[in-house]
């Protein structure tokens, strides 16, 4: 893959700006990991397990009335605290913990080295490209994925809790996300193609 430095592309302050950006990605990214490996090791470790679910509304009482008097609510979001969480669920679980630490490395490492090409001099070529076309699809994986495991996860403590009693199946779906990730993913892909094509028939030209 072939690649250009452009000398003088980045001042002294841009430089600072890119060093700052790739650090703190970095030390985002392993809280994250760290995050995901202590959950992971949570849902393997057996004993009661904490999983966030979703509710279409259920009603619920909250102590936010006069002297903390209950006053029913319309239940969204929860964390249920399960004592015997199905295989699959934890199965669930964990999946999605790796498909978490997974992306976050992936899509980390991929723009660490698009960081320390452009550090170089280097903004557009074939390998950037690739860079951040990876970096894409694995932050849309990462969206498609980590939230259908969570579902599962919590669908499965609803059954666990109420014996199967309990109906409240809910896949989460937000269009404008997924529209939004693949925009973005689509734009930036297509932005360093075109910049490497277009630096390639620059140089062509000197």
């Amino acid at each position: 893959m072939s690649s250009s430095a452009t000398p003088g592309a980045l001042s002294g302050a841009d430089r600072v700006g890119v060093v700052v950006l790739m650090g703190a990605g970095v030390i985002l990214a392993a809280i994250t990991v760290i995050g995901a490996v202590i959950r992971l090791s949570e849902a393997l470790g057996g004993g009661a397990i904490e999983v966030m679910a979703e509710f279409a509304g259920t009603p619920a009482q909250a102590p936010i009335g006069v002297d903390g008097a209950p006053v029913t609510v319309g239940l969204d979001t929860a964390v249920l605290s399960v004592p015997d969480l199905p295989s699959a669920s934890i199965a669930a679980l964990a999946a999605q913990q790796l498909v978490l630490m997974t992306v976050v490395i992936v899509v980390t490492a991929m723009l660490v080295l698009l960081s320390l090409g452009i550090l170089r001099g280097v903004v557009f070529s074939k390998r950037h490209t690739v860079y951040v076309g990876t970096a894409s699809v694995a932050g849309f994986l990462g969206i498609s994925l980590y939230p259908f495991f969570g579902n599962m996860a919590a669908n499965g403590a609803f059954a666990a809790l109420s014996d199967g009693t309990f109906e409240n199946v809910i896949l989460t779906v937000q269009p404008l996300t997924f529209i939004v990730a693949a925009f973005v993913a689509a734009l930036a892909t297509t932005v360093f193609s075109v910049g490497a094509r277009l630096q390639r028939e620059t140089e062509g030209l000197v």
